[in-house]
């Protein structure tokens, strides 16, 4: 059986229609048909139940999908092995959020080539919630999130704590509306917290999705918003940003997150390094 059919069934289950894993495939919603129309011929039994809210696993789809996941995650492991350059033994996956990725990961590159360089490394870049279904269907080993997930069969591992804290462009005199907040997504468990904590706060006027673009918007126009402590310390130490007294706190930690039935040795190199990583 091709590979890919087993890409394309799970596709299929992950975005719960036909269209979706045609979109998300890059392929014609015609192709997905046909493949699944192909495999359930190879089964001699019916996959899919289709109608207008998408489509659905049968009893004999939900079978077949521990056994999709098992062959693309041994694909994919072949592959990386087949590949592995010279004085090399195994591949490490990790992937991380796009803000965790510079110091922490960096950090952990170096720790890697020092100190396992007979390990191959692959790394990427990602949304917290591909990179989970990326570390749930075997094709990345440890995935690098802020919040730790509660999925079965995932292992969440705290690697540091930090907090949000709510600062504001110097000088610290001059008075700021209600507009120059800017609202910035540290996903939902901040933002409940934040709404709890300000219930009468407006709609924010400028809402940003990744800290560091906020933080180049205010540093230029002038504002507040809530950033990583660590993150915006150095600009507080140069004068350029003040923490607003009294406000509140919320935690953001980062875990390190992989399969239950992962590579233990492997993952248990990787996480040293993450751990050393965290700690400079």
């Amino acid at each position: 059986m091709d590979v890919g059919v087993a890409r394309t069934f799970l596709e299929i289950v992950k975005t719960g229609s036909f269209v979706g894993a045609a979109a998300d495939l890059g392929l014609t919603q015609t192709a997905v048909s046909a493949r699944v129309r192909g495999l359930e011929a190879q089964l001699g039994r019916p996959l899919f139940v289709r109608n207008k809210a998408g489509a659905r696993l049968t009893p004999a789809g939900e079978q077949f999908l521990r056994f999709a996941t098992t062959m693309v995650q041994v694909w994919d492991r072949a592959q990386q092995a087949v590949a592995l350059p010279p004085g090399r033994h195994t591949v490490v996956t990790i992937g991380a959020e796009l803000s965790l990725w510079s110091p922490l990961l960096r950090h952990w590159l170096i720790w890697m080539r020092r100190e396992c360089p007979d390990i191959a490394v692959s790394t990427s870049i990602d949304a917290s919630d591909r990179l989970l279904d990326r570390v749930q269907d075997g094709s990345l080993d440890i995935a690098v999130l802020y919040a730790a997930p509660r999925l079965p069969g995932v292992v969440a591992e705290l690697l540091f704590e930090e907090k949000l804290v709510l600062v504001r462009t110097a000088p610290v005199d001059r008075p700021l509306a209600a507009d120059d907040h800017v609202r910035i997504d540290w996903g939902p468990d901040f933002a409940a917290g934040y709404q709890a904590a300000f219930p009468d706060q407006p709609n924010a006027v400028v809402s940003i999705d990744y800290g560091p673009l906020a933080l180049d918007y205010i540093l230029a126009t002038g504002g507040s918003g809530y950033f990583r402590e660590g993150f915006i310390q150095s600009h507080i130490e140069q004068g350029r940003l003040a923490r607003v007294p009294d406000s509140p706190e919320f935690s953001y930690s980062a875990y390190a997150v992989h399969s239950a039935t992962a590579d233990a040795g492997v993952i248990e190199r990787a996480r040293r390094g993450l751990h050393a990583a965290a700690a400079a």
